[in-house]
């Protein structure tokens, strides 16, 4: 059953704190990944709930996942150092998801983007052959705002719309303020959603507040990676990000988790 998988991702409280590191398989090498093996051994003692991660890294280091959730990134077919993405293409099948032991797959929705109907029809191929093996399916919705603008809640929650009617069982995007209107994005969007952490922030600050405001909107928890991995102290921070999502921890309570 789906569901038998999607708890090994989600905590009994409805709530999840993902730990995102696919960034390799388009980006290249980055500080902060250059030892995946010793990275999921401090994650497996974290506190974290699940690792989002690639078929390479799973075929590798599969005995360190210890009880964390596997997500295995899906899509791709380019690199950072392309000259065009181009289309987006599917990169295995739900069957090989599943002969590797994964939870969940996660999947590109790239609304406004160039690349946007290859990746729809990824996530929709994707989540009809996931009734087949029960395995989830996850929807990373990114949204191109118009003129420069800034990504309105609006803008999220028709995406996150999309990705739910195409069959997605949960959804990871970005956190747009103010509160009270992402609140209502979240309201039309009946699946889970996860605040993605996106670039890496100078203070822990911030990005514990965003967090914090996106959980008490209603999101149902995060998927960070950078603002991890690329910290001094990953498993501090891990420890914060959990008492945020799963202790219903202050600002100021994540902070001293993570100091320690």
């Amino acid at each position: 059953m789906k569901q038998l998988r999607i708890n090994r991702i989600i905590g009994a409280d409805g709530k999840s704190v993902i730990i995102a590191f696919d960034h390799a398989g388009f980006m290249g090498p980055m500080p902060g990944l250059e030892r995946p093996g010793k990275l999921l051994e401090d994650l497996s003692t974290s506190g974290v709930d699940a690792v989002l991660t690639t078929i390479g890294v799973v075929r590798r280091y599969s005995d360190k996942f210890g009880k964390l959730g596997l997500i295995l990134r899906a899509d791709g077919g380019s690199s950072i150092k392309g000259p065009q993405t181009g289309s987006i293409h599917r990169l295995f099948s739900i069957e090989d998801a599943a002969r590797l032991g994964a939870d969940a797959v996660i999947c590109m929705g790239m609304i406004g983007f160039p690349e946007e109907p290859s990746s729809l029809q990824n996530l929709a191929s994707l989540c009809a052959e996931s009734c087949t093996w029960n395995i989830p399916v996850i929807a990373e919705m990114l949204v191109n705002s118009k003129d420069g603008n800034e990504v309105t809640p609006e803008d999220l929650g028709f995406a996150m719309r999309i990705g739910i009617e195409l069959g997605a069982d949960l959804i990871k995007a970005p956190f747009a303020p103010p509160a009270d209107r992402y609140q209502k994005a979240l309201a039309s969007c009946y699946r889970p959603t996860v605040v993605l952490g996106g670039a890496k922030m100078n203070e822990e600050s911030c990005l514990f507040e965003n967090v914090k405001t996106a959980l008490d909107a209603g999101a149902a928890g995060v998927a960070i990676g950078r603002n991890v991995w690329q910290h001094p102290d990953p498993v501090g921070m891990c420890r914060a990000l959990a008492a945020l999502v799963h202790g219903g921890a202050s600002i100021n309570g994540a902070m001293k988790e993570l100091k320690g």
